[in-house]
């Protein structure tokens, strides 16, 4: 029986007069790739700055492997196993892809002063381990070849590998993935599912958001369904494709009435 790994409940935050996330039950099973879908302001990327820390809650629970983790920055989160990528790339251009996906293992690396002064040894070894894991990780994603390029030069699809990369050299148990295949053309598209799978079979618990409905009924276990803030719908792919409040989320409730209808 699969456990949970991330448990939210009756998450809620306000903007002023706005309520951005409203009373959000959320459940992510270790071992999944879980969707969380809906219209553009549902409120989508605003979870996942509230999973991530990067915004203050008004209300509501959020646990990571049975421990809660409201009031711990982002970096302490990512130290309790949550990684994540951004809705647009935030890599940094002039640094090369190798050294991207170093800059992710910031909160693993061991080190201090005293190490780095009087015992040399020990650092070289643990910066020659890092960069061998780095380089195994591009080649995960299939970047290899670039790994002495600079990541501004790459192209985008690329850069999103590379972003995939650098989230999982922090060895995250659960990652969040921010509308990885905007931009991406059909084949960067395929590409990119192919390697969300070697992700799952690799134990990572994805949750995903995603405009790209396709991906999303190929990729996902299950899939959370969000409008104005509130879930109106949870369940596996072909129950959320049949489902009426999805449909009129998406299309309105006439397109929702004529597709309904005989």
């Amino acid at each position: 029986m699969t456990r949970p790994l991330l448990q939210i409940s009756g998450l809620s935050v306000r903007f002023g007069g706005l309520t951005a996330v409203d009373r959000l039950d959320l459940t992510v099973e270790a071992g999944a790739i879980h969707g969380l879908i809906g219209p553009n302001g549902a409120g989508k990327t605003t979870a996942f700055n509230l999973i991530a820390g990067a915004v203050r809650r008004s209300a509501g629970e959020i646990r990571l492997d049975g421990a809660p983790v409201e009031g711990l920055p982002p970096y302490a989160r990512v130290r309790r196993g949550l990684a994540r990528t951004f809705q647009n790339i935030r890599l940094f251009g002039e640094m090369t892809a190798l050294e991207n996906i170093l800059a992710g293992m910031h909160t693993r690396l061991k080190g201090s002063l005293f190490e780095i002064l009087l015992r040399p040894d020990k650092t070289r070894r643990v910066e020659r381990d890092a960069v061998t894991e780095a380089r195994a990780l591009l080649d995960f994603v299939g970047l290899a070849a670039v790994a002495r390029r600079r990541a501004g030069e790459l192209s985008y699809g690329d850069q999103r590998r590379v972003e995939i990369a650098r989230a999982l050299a922090a060895a995250p148990k659960l990652l969040l993935l921010d509308e990885p295949a905007a931009g991406m053309n059909p084949a960067e598209t395929r590409a990119l599912s192919e390697l969300l799978q070697r992700v799952k079979a690799r134990g990572v618990t994805v949750l995903l958001v995603e405009h790209d409905m396709g991906l999303v009924m190929r990729l996902c276990d299950k899939i959370t369904v969000l409008n104005f803030g509130r879930k109106i719908a949870e369940g596996a792919p072909r129950e959320i494709r049949a489902d009426r409040q999805v449909i009129e989320a998406y299309l309105g409730a006439e397109s929702a009435h004529a597709l309904a209808s005989p």
